[in-house]
């Protein structure tokens, strides 16, 4: 059964961080394309229930980076300090 405008519908909310119930607010081919959380009101995206992936952490990146760069792979103080205040 197609959906239709203002059917609810199960996603993952980027605000609440957790799948709730949302009502379908944009349809694209189809499917919906964007929804709104009944819990919040925040519009977003339809993500099929998918959680986002997880942010790396800025040294890591910057670790990558240099080493191919072919550079020592040193992490600056300030963000190996950001990234201990922020555990």
């Amino acid at each position: 059964m197609p959906v239709r405008l203002g059917d609810d519908i199960d996603d993952y909310c980027v605000k609440c961080k957790r799948v709730m119930n949302h009502l379908v607010v944009s349809i694209l081919n189809d499917g919906p394309a964007k929804v709104r959380c009944k819990t919040c009101y925040s519009d977003h995206d339809f993500r099929f229930e998918q959680a986002p992936p997880p942010k790396e952490k800025k040294a890591t990146l910057i670790k990558q980076v240099l080493a191919s760069a072919g550079l020592p792979t040193d992490v600056p103080a300030d963000v190996a300090a950001e990234e201990k205040a922020a555990d």
